[in-house]
């Protein structure tokens, strides 16, 4: 079992920028996808970033995803952002052996002046 924790979110103007942060415990040996995704209300969860366990990275626009191994933890910069920004963000993570997929509670973001 896997559990996600994040922290970060907040309110910020228009062309600022925030740091999300996932700590992650258990068992995560296993992890090969780390990824953060967000959702607006009445909408599915989109993919904004995500890293393997290789360190090859897929980023959405102005984000930048990255990991501490040392400390299991994952962080998502986010620069200039924009009110369509403004979402839930989750952290996910899933591994194969088992098959088994993880998310965290979610944190908000608002873009607001």
């Amino acid at each position: 079992q896997v559990h996600l924790v994040e922290s970060g979110g907040g309110l910020v103007q228009p062309g600022g920028s925030l740091t999300l942060s996932c700590a992650a415990s258990g068992s995560i040996s296993e992890i090969f996808i780390w990824a953060w995704y967000r959702q607006t209300r009445g909408d599915e969860r989109e993919l904004v970033a995500r890293i393997l366990s290789t360190d090859s990275t897929t980023v959405k626009g102005r984000f930048t995803i990255s990991r501490d191994k040392s400390k299991n933890t994952m962080d998502l910069q986010m620069n200039n952002l924009k009110p369509e920004d403004t979402a839930v963000y989750y952290c996910y993570a899933a591994q194969v052996r088992p098959i088994a997929s993880y998310w965290g509670q979610g944190t908000q973001v608002t873009v607001s002046s």
